[in-house]
């Protein structure tokens, strides 16, 4: 380690840089002007690196004086922190981790929520119009397609439960080559979703999409599914659906490492087996593993934002948009820069999250207090 970082003024310097670095990206979330945020960054910077010196140089100062009137107070401050330093140690820890999911999680739900009572362009100055943007939901067919689609990707996209369950007790065995068998079942989920995407696209392309030439072998005319409104959502979903299973096996897999074998062997001997078995041992101990899978199979139905965007880019007619692409295309597209209206659908999207996921979570415990 050089030899100039055990210096006093090094010391200092280090974290307040990083201090400085933390309060610059704060204002520049919060505020959105890259010119003011830069000069509030650098005096707040200066404040703090000056504040944090100052409180260095006079805690070293009283620390070397018995008399000075404040030395019982530091003395105090030590004897707490030696006395709870194990309590207090996972928080200061967690404190750098709770910063930043403040500053790009928290702020910006609060934001999005303030920017969806305004008439903003992203540029100009923002009007105030209070719920006149979620008024305009309710008569706005794009909306309510787009709405119907996301329903739609709610209630298919649970099939990844079923079948990733099923996929991982078919692996959770110990025959020869089933490492071979887990890779193939794995790989969907490390391909990137645009990859998917145009995997997909090809698939059902027509003229030389396999699936196209399958239907087209065996009833003599393809089906141009991307180009069918009323088939279109359903293709995007099959996509999407591939690599969810995929990373539903790897949690329930995960998850059927841990079951009580003992729990199995007394099943077992009571005569229990095949549905049974599954039903009442081994599901009641996959809650954890049920719980993230139903998260995060629920987050990913609705931010289905590139499937769409890759293969169809909301078409044919908008038929296959969804909450989040529709977001985009009013807020950030050739087509809207309206910010609060994106941001209206970006609360009316967070909104359904919650409500799932609450719902799911509120079930759970139930469940486990009346246990």
């Amino acid at each position: 380690m050089p030899h100039f970082l055990g210096r006093p003024l090094a010391r200092v310097l280090f974290p307040l840089v990083l201090a400085a670095l933390v309060v610059w990206i704060a204002r520049w979330v919060l505020t959105a002007d890259l010119a003011r945020s830069v000069t509030t960054g650098a005096v707040a910077g200066g404040f703090l690196f000056c504040g944090w010196a100052v409180l260095s140089a006079a805690w070293r100062r009283v620390s070397n004086q018995p008399g000075h009137p404040l030395y019982p107070a530091v003395c105090a401050i030590r004897a707490y922190w030696k006395a709870n330093q194990r309590r207090l140690a996972p928080w200061l820890f967690l404190a750098p981790g709770c910063l930043m999911f403040a500053v790009y999680v928290i702020i910006p739900i609060f934001q999005s929520i303030w920017i969806s009572f305004y008439d903003w362009d992203g540029l100009g100055e923002a009007q105030w119009i209070g719920t006149a943007n979620y008024a305009e939901m309710a008569t706005d067919p794009n909306m309510v397609t787009s709405f119907r689609n996301n329903i739609l990707w709610l209630v298919l996209y649970m099939l990844a439960l079923p079948a990733g369950l099923l996929i991982a007790i078919f692996l959770n065995q110990t025959i020869r080559g089933i490492r071979l068998y887990k890779s193939l079942f794995f790989f969907p989920f490390v391909i990137s979703q645009v990859v998917v995407g145009l995997i997909f696209s090809w698939f059902y392309a027509p003229g030389f999409g396999l699936l196209y030439k399958v239907i087209e072998g065996i009833t003599g005319q393809g089906i141009a599914i991307l180009a069918d409104p009323d088939l279109v959502t359903f293709g995007i979903i099959a996509a999407g659906l591939w690599p969810q299973i995929a990373y539903v096996m790897i949690l329930y897999l995960t998850g059927l490492n841990n079951v009580a074998p003992d729990q199995v062997e007394a099943a077992r001997l009571d005569g229990a087996k095949g549905w049974r078995m599954l039903w009442y041992v081994i599901l009641p101990q996959l809650r954890p593993a049920t719980f993230i899978a139903v998260v995060v199979t629920v987050i990913g139905a609705l931010r289905s934002f590139d499937l769409v965007s890759i293969m169809t880019s909301g078409g044919p007619f908008g038929s296959s948009r969804v909450l989040s692409y529709y977001m985009y295309e009013q807020a950030l597209s050739e087509y809207g820069y309206r910010m609060g209206y994106g941001a209206a659908i970006a609360v009316v999207l967070f909104a359904i999250m919650m409500i799932f996921i609450s719902g799911f979570i509120w079930k759970m415990w139930r469940d486990e207090t009346e246990r």
